[in-house]
């Protein structure tokens, strides 16, 4: 398999920005080029890019990523490293989900207006109540 950076993306769903930009950061390794200069891709090089776009999907940071990698390169290592770095995301992903909720949970009790005007607004005074509160806390 012989790629060029255009079938790469096609193959694996990544933009050629992003494919540049994961080389420039070292996630992907410098491709091996034609005489005229141009990105070749090997079997690979397709498999650590599929790596990458999936763990971003799951949110991972690229730090993260880059941790995985370097893991994954020794297949004989215990997967407790990779392990922690999976539950220390989740945890992440559990702390966003909490306060999404809030949030949902807090507009909910805005959209509970009964239409009146602006003046006896009651999404209006949230907003402003809680400005308020806000600035009193800091």
């Amino acid at each position: 398999m012989n790629l060029a950076i255009g079938d790469l993306s096609r193959r694996t769903g990544v933009k050629i920005p992003t494919i540049r930009y994961y080389e420039q950061i070292g996630l992907l390794p410098s491709p091996a080029r034609t005489e005229g200069q141009q990105r070749r891709y090997g079997p690979d090089e397709l498999h650590r890019l599929n790596f990458i776009r999936h763990a971003r999907e799951l949110g991972f940071e690229v730090d993260a990523i880059r941790q995985l990698l370097g893991l994954a390169s020794d297949p004989g290592r215990s997967c407790g490293e990779v392990h922690d770095i999976t539950k220390t995301h989740l945890a992440e992903v559990n702390h966003k989900i909490a306060r999404l909720s809030a949030l949902r949970d807090e507009l909910e009790a805005m959209v509970a207006c009964d239409n009146r005007r602006i003046s006896e607004c009651r999404i209006i005074e949230v907003l402003a109540d809680h400005g308020e509160c806000q600035h009193r806390q800091h």
